[in-house]
């Protein structure tokens, strides 16, 4: 076949046809008497071999090595391109990501575009203090893509850059909720706990507390517990199981116990919502496997609950076997007769 029906048949345009035979990758075997190319079906076959390996991503001078070496052999050439075609889908996730963010900012000229790359280069900075003062000109500066801090947030190690970020994140009035809650679902737990972190330092934002409410079923207790304190403050009472767990685990129990005390109260007084806390501290309160210093702990957060019946709990508790749990029950039975003495002592007449 001649030059122009090969590549009719094959797909690839004479041009590139002449230069594989200028390489020496696919030569034609013949010649017309005019001095043509001839190709043979064997010149045909390998110019199909080439394309093949060329799809793979292999260079030119590759192929011909592969081709013309019987001993080559693939697999550290192909673990070579596996490696480069992640870093290159890396790069490029970069660039996409930086793509969004410049058109999320909507920008107006292309003074706005380069206000933003420079945004994004100081926030890529390795020094944790470019990186914070970034945050903070680029709030002086004006409006700072939502996504843009979102983003730098979820991947922040500095915990001082970090609350820069989460300040900044709330102030942006943006929709960053879907990048965050993504984070939510992360692989990494250092992730998610930056996820959690800044939805719940932007109450009232559409989709945080669907987010915040899947972060209670995290495995990581630091994470369920971000969750359970930011949906407590919001009067969601299904945090209170994550709670009372986190009262009994002695993690942040003095919060916990505080958001406990103020949705046990409500906006709406509802007195089954605080029969519900007082009931999920006494039952752990009962249970046979709880220590002196757990039931310290709970009966601590009793003080914060409203109501008699956690005056009522507390001054049988200071009956209790264990002399230090009777203590602190004492010390707190008495301090909630001194707030409300008309309702422990019966009121006037009693």
């Amino acid at each position: 076949m001649l030059i122009g029906e090969v590549a009719r048949h094959s797909g690839v345009s004479a041009r590139m046809l002449r230069h594989y035979d200028a390489l020496g990758l696919v030569r034609p075997t013949g010649r017309t008497t005019g001095g043509y190319r001839e190709y043979s079906a064997e010149d045909v076959r390998r110019i199909f071999h080439v394309e093949s390996l060329r799809s793979l991503g292999l260079s030119l001078k590759q192929i011909g090595r592969a081709l013309q070496d019987p001993a080559f052999t693939p697999s550290a050439l192909v673990s070579d391109l596996i490696r480069w075609t992640e870093d290159r889908l890396e790069r490029e996730r970069e660039l996409l990501e930086r793509l969004r963010a410049i058109d999320a900012s909507a920008p107006a000229g292309w003074q706005d575009v380069l206000r933003v790359v420079e945004l994004m280069q100081g926030l890529n900075s390795a020094s944790p203090a470019r990186r914070q003062q970034t945050v903070l000109s680029g709030q002086d500066a004006g409006a700072v893509p939502a996504e843009l801090l979102a983003g730098a947030v979820l991947t922040e190690p500095d915990p001082v850059v970090a609350g820069a970020l989460r300040w900044a994140l709330a102030r942006s009035g943006g929709d960053a909720v879907g990048t965050l809650a993504a984070g939510v679902h992360a692989e990494d737990v250092a992730v998610r706990r930056r996820a959690v972190q800044a939805i719940a330092a932007m109450p009232g934002t559409p989709g945080a507390a669907a987010a915040l409410a899947d972060a209670l079923g995290d495995p990581d207790a630091t994470v369920r517990g971000h969750a359970a304190l930011a949906l407590g403050r919001r009067g969601v009472h299904a945090a209170v199981p994550a709670l009372v767990r986190m009262v009994v685990e002695g993690r942040n129990d003095v919060d916990a116990a505080e958001v406990l005390g103020t949705l046990s109260q409500g906006r709406d007084q509802d007195p089954e919502r605080a029969e519900r806390i007082l009931t999920a501290l006494t039952d752990e309160l009962a249970r046979p496997t709880a220590d002196s210093a757990t039931r310290i702990r709970l009966t601590q957060a009793l003080l914060e609950l409203p109501g008699t019946t956690a005056r009522d709990t507390l001054r049988h508790l200071a009956h209790d076997d264990d002399p230090a749990v009777a203590l602190v029950a004492s010390a707190f039975s008495g301090v909630l007769d001194e707030r409300a003495p008309h309702e422990t002592r019966g009121g006037p007449g009693a």
